[in-house]
């Protein structure tokens, strides 16, 4: 009995943060299960970045999943959280920042359960475009006066964002205290996961997708995120004033944002 009563808890607990969903609509006609929203986080960052906002979207009843980024990679990040996208059933609002915003355009390719891509302040690569080549189609962007690299072993080097800049090149419209610890929390990215292009099909030719665009970005220029957007067909919307964490700086219209394409994109 006591097994039995430790593994139905811990069942709960799984399905609690969504990598299990219940059954889908009842025969009385109610509802069926809301999405999973899956969070990916983009370079220099982690998943805590997302706290304000899954906490929001937990009290409004979804169930959420942050995706750890590996940050290697484009393929092999992109492979990583395909892998979980395949562990959740029902269907799934994807969402990524940044670079993870390349990740995700790969990830959700040929995933049908994957009901809409939502982009906060992200890449929207097309095949054969990096996400270093994208930074660099307007002008504007500070990331490369920004980042420090790190030699790796490996003959690889790590990048971080300079925390003597991290407060007004990443995270502009944020507490300087707030970003001095998102800065001391940041996780790097390869040189060589910038740098290399998009190979797969992009999953946004086949999914509806939503575009956060942060109007005061100094990591990527407003105009590059207008035209990746645009490019993809994606509905938009512009936070003005907003930096690279507009996710951190305005919770409340990002979660409104991913419910937008929640109730958009239901089927």
């Amino acid at each position: 009995m006591l097994r039995a009563i430790k593994t139905t808890a811990a069942f709960a607990a799984v399905a609690a943060i969504g990598l299990f969903t219940m059954p889908a609509a009842e025969a009385g006609g109610r509802p069926g299960p809301k999405p999973t929203i899956v969070l990916v986080h983009g370079a220099f960052a982690d998943s805590s970045g997302f706290n304000a906002v899954a906490k929001r979207l937990l009290a409004g009843g979804y169930p959420v999943v942050s995706a750890p980024n590996p940050l290697r990679g484009l393929t092999h990040d992109a492979t990583q959280v395909r892998a979980l996208l395949d562990s959740i059933s029902g269907p799934i609002v994807l969402v990524g920042h940044s670079y993870g915003g390349a990740v995700i355009s790969t990830a959700a390719t040929g995933n049908a359960n994957v009901k809409a891509l939502v982009y906060l302040a992200a890449f929207v690569p097309e095949t054969g475009e990096s996400a270093e080549q994208l930074a660099g189609k307007f002008p504007g962007s500070t990331v490369g006066t920004s980042l420090k690299p790190v030699p790796l072993p490996d003959g690889q080097v790590d990048l971080y964002i300079n925390p003597a800049v991290f407060h007004p090149n990443f995270a502009g419209d944020l507490p300087a205290r707030d970003a001095a610890l998102y800065a001391i929390a940041q996780r790097p990215a390869t040189g060589a996961a910038l740098g290399e292009p998009a190979s797969a099909p992009q999953a946004w030719h086949d999914i509806p997708s939503y575009d956060l665009i942060s109007g005061a970005d100094r990591i990527i220029p407003p105009a590059a995120q207008e035209f990746m957007a645009k490019r993809a067909g994606a509905k938009i919307q512009v936070v003005r004033g907003a930096s690279h964490l507009v996710f951190v700086s305005q919770p409340d219209t990002t979660v409104a944002f991913i419910e937008r394409a929640v109730r958009e994109t239901a089927r």
